[in-house]
């Protein structure tokens, strides 16, 4: 999420950058470039605060770059991307062996019902007569009966390690994985509300470029440019009337 949300910015970096260059360009333009007197000035002025405004998205792009693209793209290297590959390794070691536990419980306890109908059976027989089984046939069967109960016992007890190993590192690693997630979210939030403070103040210096051709727009007085006109443009001192001997 960090990686495209930096992706995101570098693009709108490049808008930014992209749009200076133009304004820039564009405020060198030569258009209107022969306007004179209160009205030149204006328009003269507007065409700089082009180049101004082109300055302060120029600022803008430089201090995203620095102050939320390059955070967004280094928080937490590729260290953590082995850190939490071993988390997740850890855990995923653990839950095989709690399965491998638990079949080997399962195995145990067929094991166990097997050899206790299997002396079962061997004990009708000999009760009955039915076979030729000897008392030696008994005990050693009674023995299996024994070590099968004592090898389910065993691995009950080892099930029940794993499962507690198990749920005490789920719990341990679950808390530290939150703990970690908390601070991922609120990198990104101080990050993306430096994002809009540079925003603001991109707006509060574009409106300060035009404070300028504001008050030059405001002092355009057509009186005084056609009198300057007309200072500069004029045919001659003597006015145009007929003359008298």
């Amino acid at each position: 999420m960090q990686k495209e949300m930096a992706e995101f910015i570098r693009e709108r970096i490049k808008i930014e950058e992209e749009y200076a260059k133009n304004l820039s360009k564009l405020s060198m333009f030569p258009m209107a470039a022969q306007e004179e007197g209160t009205l030149g000035e204006a328009w003269a002025q507007l065409k700089k605060s082009l180049a101004d405004e082109a300055e302060v998205h120029l600022k803008f792009s430089s201090k995203l770059q620095s102050e939320v693209e390059k955070p967004l793209l280094t928080f937490r290297g590729d260290n953590f991307k082995k850190d939490m590959k071993k988390y997740d390794h850890h855990i995923a070691d653990l839950r095989k062996q709690l399965v491998s536990r638990y079949a080997a419980v399962e195995k145990a306890r067929k094991a166990l019902a097997d050899r206790q109908k299997d002396l079962e059976v061997k004990t009708q027989q000999l009760e009955i007569k039915l076979s030729n089984k000897s008392e030696e046939d008994i005990k050693k069967a009674r023995r299996k009966s024994t070590q099968a109960g004592d090898d389910l016992m065993r691995c009950v007890d080892l099930y029940n390690q794993a499962q507690s190993k198990w749920f005490e590192e789920m719990v341990t690693t679950s808390m530290e994985l939150e703990k970690l997630e908390v601070e991922r979210i609120e990198m990104i939030q101080q990050h993306l509300r430096q994002y809009t403070t540079l925003r603001h103040e991109t707006d509060m210096f574009n409106q300060s470029t035009l404070e300028p051709v504001d008050q030059l727009l405001q002092s355009v007085d057509p009186a005084k440019d056609r009198e300057l006109w007309v200072k500069e443009h004029k045919t001659g001192d003597r006015r145009p009337v007929d003359m008298d001997i």
